[in-house]
């Protein structure tokens, strides 16, 4: 638990990538389709004349790259940063290679250098991103100056003022780099929230299978108990028939006490805290905030537990989610506490409340609207704890599955205040 509570640091990217082979493939592909058909309309429909053997050959070669790639390398697999750089730059140079053919940067599809640039911001490591986008806008600036005319009619009779051809340069550079950031920002907190639900569901299916576990032993207990009594009664038989002081005799008794033994085990396995019976599936709030807290009795802190509300005490179904999330908050003010832990429930006829006050430092004020995101630091560091990070998160969004919400504000201990409140006919399983 104690390394949910820490801020995770964020995740490095590994040599292979998300970005799979088909991906580029079919990408390059469709550029082929598109680049193939632009010129055919140009020609065919406009009548626009251009070099229409070299353009041909740089589509070509498109289409030779992806052959090559579709025959010697499995479609199936992650590339490499090296390997996305290397096809992505390809397409940035052919792209290059057209646009020259077609009038450089005054030619309207000189935006489709965006392309690649956001196409490797989203899957693929910083560096590859930036070494891309070095690359177009080289590639860009170099179309400013150097380039074929662009088609028209009469031929050569359009040419767009030196200051424009750099202000399109520059609003690819700048949408390059917009669209680039918007890209690599959104994929990675989508990364980061996908990550953090995947470890919730993970600790709420290890709670939930050692709640399963701990049902098993009791079944097991209750199963046992009649075949594990019949043997004490034949063995006493036994005993009481043969000789003392006989084999047979210090045979029936090893039985016996044997026996004896493995029902004292199965007592204890009866007497377990998780064995998911009907009766101790039933739970009052103060039953809950002591189940919580048990753990962490013993760690130089004074933990108070009340319990006050209006009518009858809700009674709970015990849920590993609540039990987990309560824990988790527990052991945060634990940790963050100078001397003093706090714990209360209060009802009324609509809502369950359930309090964690501390006396530790508190929330930083300027953090409280981003408490219970994922990846965020949220307590001011102290001698002996770390920072809140993906434990909130996960305690946050399981009490949220149990129908509740969580409000985090300053105790007024003076400390830090989380409060989790459900509708109390979504926790509670019956009234008295």
């Amino acid at each position: 638990m104690k390394a949910l509570n820490a801020a995770v640091p964020e995740t490095p990217v590994a040599t292979l990538g998300s970005l799979r082979r088909q991906t580029l493939v079919t990408l390059r592909w469709a550029a082929v389709l598109g680049q193939a058909l632009a010129l055919i309309i140009v020609s065919q429909f406009l009548g626009f004349d251009y070099p229409l053997i070299a353009c041909g050959l740089a589509i070509l070669a498109s289409a030779a790259v992806n052959i090559v790639v579709t025959f010697t390398m499995p479609l199936d697999r992650r590339v490499s940063d090296f390997e996305a750089y290397m096809q992505l730059g390809f397409d940035l140079w052919q792209l290059a290679g057209l646009l020259w053919l077609t009038g450089g940067i005054t030619n309207p599809f000189a935006i489709l250098f965006l392309a690649p640039v956001v196409t490797a911001a989203t899957t693929l490591s910083r560096w590859v991103v930036m070494a891309l986008g070095v690359m177009a806008m080289t590639l860009s600036l170099t179309l400013v100056f150097v380039y074929q005319p662009l088609p028209w009619s009469p031929a050569g009779s359009f040419d767009l003022p030196m200051v424009f051809k750099l202000g399109i340069w520059m609003a690819i550079c700048v949408g390059s780099t917009f669209t680039s950031l918007y890209a690599w920002r959104t994929t990675k907190e989508s990364r980061k929230m996908a990550f953090a639900l995947a470890t919730a569901e993970s600790k709420l299916a290890h709670e939930q299978k050692l709640s399963a576990l701990g049902g098993l032993a009791a079944a097991a207990a209750h199963e046992l108990g009649t075949p594990l009594a019949t043997i004490q009664v034949v063995a006493k038989e036994m005993s009481r028939e043969v000789e003392a002081g006989s084999p047979l005799a210090e045979d029936a008794a090893l039985i016996l006490s044997q026996s004896l033994r493995c029902r004292e085990i199965l007592e204890q396995l009866s007497q377990r805290g998780d064995e998911g019976d009907m009766i101790h599936n039933v739970l009052y709030p103060e039953d809950l905030l002591e189940e919580a807290a048990e753990p962490f009795i013993g760690r130089n802190k004074d933990i108070s537990i009340s319990s006050i509300g209006e009518g009858a005490d809700p009674i709970l179904q015990r849920q590993s989610e609540l039990l987990y999330a309560l824990k988790n908050y527990v052991d945060n003010a634990v940790d963050f506490a100078s001397s003093r832990v706090e714990l209360s429930a209060e009802w009324d006829e609509k809502t369950l409340t359930i309090n964690v006050d501390d006396d530790g430092p508190g929330f930083e004020t300027a953090l409280l609207g981003r408490l219970g995101q994922p990846y965020a630091s949220t307590r001011r560091r102290s001698r002996t704890a770390g920072g809140l990070g993906l434990g909130v998160f996960i305690s946050g969004t399981l009490i949220e599955r149990t129908g509740g919400r969580v409000r985090y504000s300053r105790s007024p201990m003076g400390g830090a205040r989380v409060q989790a409140i459900w509708p109390r006919d979504r926790l509670s399983k019956i009234d008295r």
